[in-house]
């Protein structure tokens, strides 16, 4: 027997109705969806920092997801992990026609590429029933969604056709949150602000860029600083509080040649 049909069989075990885990047992996909978000995002965190030993075990508890998925599927008699990897081998080698078709050998630069998995993509879906605009993405994350509908739109035509324009609404967007927080209303900040961050994920995906990923730098970069301010400011035996906000943003700036 090999691992994976020693993690599949454990899932069978823990979701057995008589001898199972209670709390194994009453899970559905819904329940768990939550924790599977967890388990990517601990995953990304584990690639972040460079540390391989977390991401092994990280990658373990994202696989574990997948066939807990798999196994409540397999219950409701929908489908089961074997379908799974069946359908994601399949798919993979039919967009990969340059790898395993007709196109085996070729060398093509990867815009082409793109343009061809994507010409794939579109006749696969040709024959399905076209949900409504945004019906595919309701699951995600808004800032994943965002970019999402933004794909999705520039698929039809609906998009800049370079960067300058989106820069030139950050810019309008900017002025206008600027005017609803001068006004007080917290519904036309929450508006205006949802408008701007928009725009900047616009500006990651001209630059076919992962605003998620750009959003999760900054956040791996203010932890270095500010735990560079804090380290700081003990060594000065000086409190962290308002009061003292001038010496941590001195300590702030220093901070940056340093640790980045």
């Amino acid at each position: 027997m090999n691992n994976i049909d020693q993690l599949i069989d454990l899932m069978k075990e823990l979701r057995d109705p008589e001898t199972g885990c209670p709390w194994d047992i009453r899970q559905t996909s819904a329940s768990i969806a939550r924790y599977t978000l967890e388990e990517t995002h601990e995953t990304l965190d584990a690639i972040d920092r460079g540390d391989a030993i977390n991401l092994k075990e990280e990658l373990g508890d994202l696989l574990f997801h997948i066939v807990f998925h798999a196994r409540i599927a397999e219950e409701n008699n929908e489908f089961n992990f074997d379908d799974v990897v069946e359908g994601i081998v399949s798919k993979m080698t039919r967009r990969h026609p340059h790898v395993f078709g007709e196109g085996r050998g070729k060398k093509l630069d990867e815009a082409t590429i793109m343009e061809m998995w994507q010409a794939i993509k579109r006749a696969e879906k040709a024959d399905r029933p076209t949900p409504a605009f945004g019906a595919d993405s309701s699951e995600l994350a808004a800032i994943h969604r965002a970019e999402r509908l933004q794909h999705q739109a520039a698929e039809v035509g609906f998009d800049w056709p370079d960067i300058a324009p989106v820069l030139d609404k950050l810019d309008e967007e900017l002025g206008e949150l600027r005017q609803s927080i001068e006004s007080g209303t917290l519904d036309a900040i929450e508006d205006e602000l949802g408008d701007l961050m928009f725009v900047c994920v616009n500006i990651a995906r001209h630059h076919k860029l992962d605003a998620e990923m750009a959003l999760r730098r900054t956040n791996q970069k203010f932890i270095r600083r500010f735990e560079y301010v804090v380290e700081q400011m003990k060594s000065a035996e000086q409190p962290m509080n308002q009061q003292q906000l001038e010496q941590m943003e001195i300590f702030w700036q220093a901070s940056k040649p340093i640790v980045g």
